[in-house]
């Protein structure tokens, strides 16, 4: 049984979260502070967090960050805070979708079980000839999903790892942002294009040597993007 961690203040949405994911098959544990959210994310196995950004003690933000650091399960970001440098602040810390309250509880769910199958699929052993992806100077492990850049590791985000993964498999093919975005996140009009582009900085800012110059994963303008080799 897949395991959920809901980290989030307000008695009433986590329970009522809880009750709608019990139902639909899921074990859910609650946390209602931020240092104890944190504590339990960290230590123990969850396959998919969906956090608050306004919490006591620690915020949702630092929370975000220090789980990157160490695991890359899903992390949904349900919050009322609404304003677009919000949303790109939490994809960058490594957050996999963000959806602003008040929402559907049946999206919600939605949105759990499509993050949770797109990572069972992508963490499922290929056989073994298919385990390693390179071109210039990145190297993927499929097996352990791990990203080294002239031999030295970087760590990705899922969805980071999953957008690198999937160009990579595709050299020199031109998506577009929808493309990516259905490819990626795999879930028509449910979240927001921007997603990629976010998600698109912060992977050059991970393995390019110049950023601002990219080397690997070039724009097409006007068109969306691809990984050259």
């Amino acid at each position: 049984m897949k395991r959920i961690l809901i980290i989030e203040d307000e008695d009433i949405i986590a329970e009522v979260e809880k009750d709608y994911l019990e139902a639909s098959g899921y074990s859910v544990d609650i946390a209602q502070s931020g240092d104890i959210g944190l504590q339990k994310a960290i230590n123990e196995e969850y396959d998919l967090i969906i956090l608050d950004l306004l919490l006591p003690e620690t915020d949702g933000f630092e929370i975000c960050k220090q789980v990157r650091q160490s695991k890359n399960i899903p992390v949904l970001i349900v919050s009322s805070k609404i304003e677009e440098i919000d949303k790109i602040r939490g994809f960058g810390l490594g957050a996999d979708d963000y959806v602003t309250k008040p929402f559907n509880m049946g999206e919600l769910v939605a949105r759990v079980k499509a993050h949770l199958a797109r990572y069972e699929r992508l963490t499922q052993s290929d056989a073994p000839k298919k385990d390693e992806l390179r071109t210039k100077a990145i190297h993927i492990d499929k097996r352990s999903r791990q990203v080294t850049v002239n031999g030295t590791e970087v760590f990705l985000t899922s969805k980071e790892y999953d957008l690198l993964l999937f160009l990579m498999q595709n050299p020199n093919h031109v998506f577009s942002k929808d493309e990516l975005f259905m490819k990626i996140w795999g879930m028509d009009s449910l979240g927001d294009i921007a997603t990629v582009t976010v998600h698109i900085s912060r992977l050059r800012e991970k393995i390019e040597p110049d950023p601002s110059n990219p080397q690997y994963i070039e724009t097409v303008w006007g068109v969306g993007y691809r990984l050259k080799v």
